[in-house]
């Protein structure tokens, strides 16, 4: 049956276990949750393992750290020692965020990372050149351990994190016969649904973590289509880890339909950066309010059963309470101010990300268009809007190009245009930012044109579009501004 959560996802390490000073007070093992406490989360989620172990005493998998002292990072050491600082006073330290979880009226849900598995014979590993869940005891462990958080502990959930691939551990299965031994995994998965309904009391509830798209769960032999069919999961939260940019045009529609025929709740990911610091010269930046109210308002648009985001800006403080108090409610998404923005595609395709529309590189050509498309939620005939403006950021463009412009058909040329350098290379590269006064998208799909009709006979090189953004901006007496204006025009 389909519910609606709103959830936070900690991954025990980087804000939590590695941070906080041993011996742990209970005030700093209480603190994912009590950061969270008191906005629209109702469900919390936490990575229990990493591809070396368990962050928890677990009785039939590793315990984190528990094979690799002495230790040698400080971050490592605090992790160690904070786990056993709860364990010496007779606390478990998954049980402890359990308890404080339910204290706080939220559902807890235990995320397990599936491709590696601390303390198991490493030439298993599919990165170590192994065939991951085609061994059976491979299998055997990791449904031990699923067996253990849905029985062992009161959790609401456990989770099969797929998708942590390849960027948080390796796959379940050698992508080589990946798609070949789908079965392996749906048969997994089929055990584990058996064990956490089937345990004692309450039937827990049974998630996973899959790709956005089916190409990319095709290649790593996840037949969603099956488990959908079956029944065998409660929960779908597509997702990629390789990929941390919020992506407000994630390809999650086919998801959420076959899901929403069985019944299957579908939580969109809103992932936390804008920019990663890959691209030259910028640096780490998480998403403002009006980036994650965007990407937000999109997905309540795709009809998702809620949302799930994490890794926000650390400490979270009264910015990020405040984005997840909206997550959970539509309607604060709805009419407020957004900021869509296109990411860019992997260079590496083996980072194991969907596709993406940008960069688009545009060489000289009087015939030639280009085409990307977009979505939006907010409707542009909302009196509300009282400004709507389109970014794009073009590198190597020069004002003697003849370089067309189109929303949805219709040339810009008319609409204010400002352009201004780029981060700290402007040699390179200009913003171009639209006015839309007249030319407008819609709610829903759009597309973008743009060709580069004529270059300088000294300049034959090509453009790029690296970066697309819209803006839509909300204004209380936006309808009465604008009545006032043309009057006054009169």
């Amino acid at each position: 049956m389909r519910q609606r959560r709103t959830i936070y996802f900690n991954d025990a390490r980087h804000y939590y276990l590695f941070v906080y000073d041993p011996p742990m007070r209970m005030e700093d093992a209480w603190s994912p949750i009590d950061e969270v406490a008191g906005t629209s989360v109702d469900t919390f989620s936490y990575g229990v393992s990493r591809a070396d172990g368990l962050f928890y005493p677990s009785k039939v998998g590793l315990q984190w750290g528990s094979d690799r002292m002495p230790f040698q990072n400080a971050y490592e050491w605090r992790c160690w020692e904070n786990m056993q600082s709860l364990t010496a006073r007779g606390l478990d330290p998954l049980q402890v965020l359990i308890d404080r979880a339910h204290e706080k009226n939220m559902d807890f849900i235990a995320s397990l990372r599936l491709g590696e598995y601390g303390g198991m014979d490493p030439d298993h590993s599919v990165g170590n050149g192994g065939r991951g869940f085609v061994h059976s005891e491979v299998r055997d462990h990791q449904r031990s351990v699923v067996e253990e958080l849905a029985t062992a502990y009161n959790t609401e959930a456990v989770e099969l994190d797929f998708s942590a691939a390849p960027g948080g551990c390796a796959h379940c299965l050698n992508p080589d016969e990946a798609p070949a031994q789908a079965s392996v995994l749906t048969d997994f998965v089929r055990d584990c649904a058996t064990a956490v309904r089937g345990r004692s009391g309450d039937a827990g509830l049974l998630g996973a973590r899959v790709y956005p798209s089916p190409d990319l769960n095709q290649r790593a032999g996840l037949d969603v289509d099956t488990w959908l069919n079956e029944g065998l999961v409660d929960f779908l939260i597509p997702s990629s880890y390789s990929c941390f940019f919020l992506d407000s045009q994630m390809p999650i529609d086919w998801i959420v339909e076959a899901a929403h025929r069985q019944d299957t709740s579908v939580y969109g990911i809103l992932q936390p950066y804008y920019l990663d610091g890959s691209r030259i010269n910028t640096n780490i930046e998480h998403m403002s309010t009006e980036k994650m109210r965007a990407a937000a308002a999109n997905f309540w648009q795709a009809d998702v059963d809620g949302l799930c985001t994490w890794f926000m800006d650390w400490p979270l403080e009264q910015v990020q309470r405040q984005i997840l108090t909206e997550l959970g409610d539509p309607d604060l998404t709805r009419e407020g101010t957004k900021h869509y923005f296109l990411r860019q595609r992997a260079e590496n395709p083996a980072r194991f990300v969907y596709d993406a529309e940008l960069p688009v590189a545009i060489k000289a050509d009087a015939d030639k268009t280009h085409e990307i498309s977009f979505t939006i939620c907010d409707d542009p005939a909302n009196e509300r809007i009282g400004r709507i403006r389109l970014k794009i950021n073009v590198a190597d463009l020069v004002p003697a190009d003849v370089f067309d412009v189109r929303l949805n058909g219709v040339c810009l040329a008319s609409e204010p245009c400002r352009r201004y350098p780029r981060w700290h290379d402007a040699y390179i590269g200009t913003w171009m930012e639209f006015e839309l006064n007249t030319v407008r998208p819609v709610r829903g799909t759009n597309t973008l044109q743009f060709a580069l009709r004529e270059r300088p006979a000294s300049l034959e090189g090509e453009i790029s579009i690296d970066d697309v953004e819209l803006i839509v901006e909300y204004d209380l007496y936006a309808a009465q501004n604008e009545t006032a204006r043309e009057g006054a025009v009169t």
